[in-house]
């Protein structure tokens, strides 16, 4: 899957990470990120100015820190959100009652992607071709999620306490735009039995030798979905997946 530019966590950068994900190329740094966040301090300023400079909420604004970024790198959604206008595109809360996002929460599958935060991290979930990937900087690399799966893995983010926005507008086009659900792609088998082998590592000889079928696609879906085990009577919706993994 080289093809689909995916950056690796470095430091608390992930904001940077995801949207470079999303847009597939080295299109934002952090000095980058760190202007655009200036400019929206500089901008709140200007707002609390206007209810008098000696006001207790203007003094206490002054002097409280940024909270569009950090020294660690973190950046808040505003500041993505205002990179991603650069682009054309905006983000919708996916829990909201924008029509936008009630047509994302009816059928996933028809956005094309989706930005998620938890506390400080940022990560994309992306369709590239007819496939989706959890590019969150996180992994060792980009991981497919089936259609079927989505449904249940936005809403598990959900209930471990994610926010999750759609992104909407035209992304740019990309080279991994190519990529096409085929069962014969060496590189999407690949990655499947890597994420496979990881999960049947984590067991010693012993188990790993007598797990059954039910065991060892749990195991590889909690490996492919960034660590979040779908429930094993839930095959009938994982049947597509099924094939990829016997």
């Amino acid at each position: 899957m080289e093809r689909i530019f995916h950056e690796k966590q470095e430091g608390s950068l992930c904001a940077q990470h995801c949207l470079n994900g999303l847009l597939q190329g080295e299109y934002f740094t952090a000095v980058d990120l760190a202007t655009i966040a200036q400019q929206i301090d500089e901008q709140e300023r200007e707002t609390m100015a206007e209810g008098g400079l000696n006001s207790d909420d203007y003094q206490r604004f002054v002097h409280q820190p940024s909270g569009n970024l950090d020294d660690s790198g973190y950046f808040s959604v505003q500041v993505i959100a205002s990179a991603l206008k650069v682009w054309g595109l905006e983000l919708v809360p996916y829990s909201s009652t924008d029509a936008v996002a009630q047509a994302a929460q009816a059928d996933p599958t028809q956005s094309t992607a989706y930005i998620c935060n938890y506390k400080d991290h940022w990560f994309t979930i992306r369709k590239l071709g007819s496939r989706w990937f959890n590019l969150n900087s996180l992994l060792s690399g980009p991981q497919p999620i089936s259609r079927t799966y989505l449904a249940l893995f936005l809403a598990q983010l959900q209930q471990e306490g994610y926010s999750i926005f759609v992104v909407v507008g035209e992304l740019p086009q990309c080279q991994a735009d190519d990529f096409h659900e085929e069962d014969s792609d060496p590189d999407l088998q690949e990655a499947l039995q890597q994420s496979l082998q990881e999960s049947q590592q984590a067991k010693t000889p012993t188990e790993a030798s007598t797990l059954s079928d039910d065991e060892m696609l749990e195991a590889a879906l909690t490996t492919l979905h960034g660590e979040l085990t779908a429930p094993v009577h839930r095959k009938d919706e994982l049947c597509n997946v099924l094939h990829y993994i016997h």
